[in-house]
């Protein structure tokens, strides 16, 4: 069952609008997740916040938010004066402009969404935007309030439904030239890329989402079913001393003949 829409409002361009719903595409719902408990009183504890100088709890009504202008030294801001700078309009979705869909680049992207339309009244416009987009090969950017902050967001058509992606601050990401321009710049044998290409074919495969599966949690859950059986799992088996490599220096030619060989003899 698809969960609820967290998010109801407007998509606009220009003078056609229509009511859409969003929701988050990924969820961390089935994550396993702990509290922290007393171990002597098997009681859960709890988070306050304690002013750093007096040592006394402070009251949500005393809570603000405070900018470092020096050592010990803020300039405070209330909640009503942050939200005073935002958007004016936290429920519309107002298509500022159309950049080519290949033009932003993987590390721009952030947190993805699921767009649809609310009702029936809002289908037509709704898949004409999408639509003409996918035919001119386009994305729209907006600004939107989400989570408190205003964002630049990017609408990309998927199928019957429209994706947005919030996007990353400017100042969040870093100018790859930094690390990559010396990174590898000598051009690779031809015959270890040969190699290479042979065990990628060998290694070739669909994706699939069972790729991107947790281990660990699996062995948290296991951990957390014994528990409640009242059983202890044995304790996990040291790796053997023998597994680590015995040569520091290796033939990379050697290494990949092996490898090859290894998943042919596998197959």
């Amino acid at each position: 069952m698809a969960p609820r829409p967290f998010w109801k409002g407007y998509l606009k361009l220009s003078l056609v609008n229509c009511p859409v719903t969003m929701t988050p595409a990924t969820s961390e719902a089935e994550k396993v997740r702990f509290h922290t408990m007393n171990a002597h009183t098997g009681n859960r504890v709890i988070s306050r916040y304690i002013d750093s100088v007096t040592g006394k709890p402070v009251s949500d009504e005393d809570e603000v938010k405070g900018y470092a202008r020096g050592e010990d030294d803020y300039v405070l801001l209330e909640d009503d004066e942050i939200d005073a700078v935002a958007l004016e309009s936290t429920r519309t979705i107002d298509i500022d402009m159309f950049v080519p869909a290949d033009s932003i680049g993987w590390i721009w992207y952030d947190t993805p969404h699921y767009l649809n339309p609310a009702d029936r009244v809002g289908e037509e416009a709704f898949a004409v935007i999408r639509a003409a987009m996918a035919e001119t090969g386009t994305v729209g950017i907006a600004r939107l309030v989400l989570y408190r902050r205003e964002r630049a967001v990017m609408l990309e058509p998927r199928g019957n439904g429209i994706v947005l992606w919030t996007l990353r601050y400017g100042d969040e990401v870093r100018d790859e030239a930094e690390y990559f321009d010396k990174a590898g710049t000598e051009k690779p044998n031809a015959q270890l890329m040969k190699l290479v290409k042979a065990l990628i074919d060998e290694r070739k495969k669909p994706w699939s989402p069972d790729m991107a599966t947790d281990p660990v949690q699996d062995r948290l859950l296991d951990l957390i079913a014994a528990k409640k059986k009242g059983r202890k799992r044995a304790p996990k088996a040291k790796a053997s001393a023998d597994a680590a490599p015995k040569d520091n220096v290796v033939s990379i030619m050697d290494a990949l003949k092996r490898s090859l060989a290894a998943e042919k003899k596998g197959k």
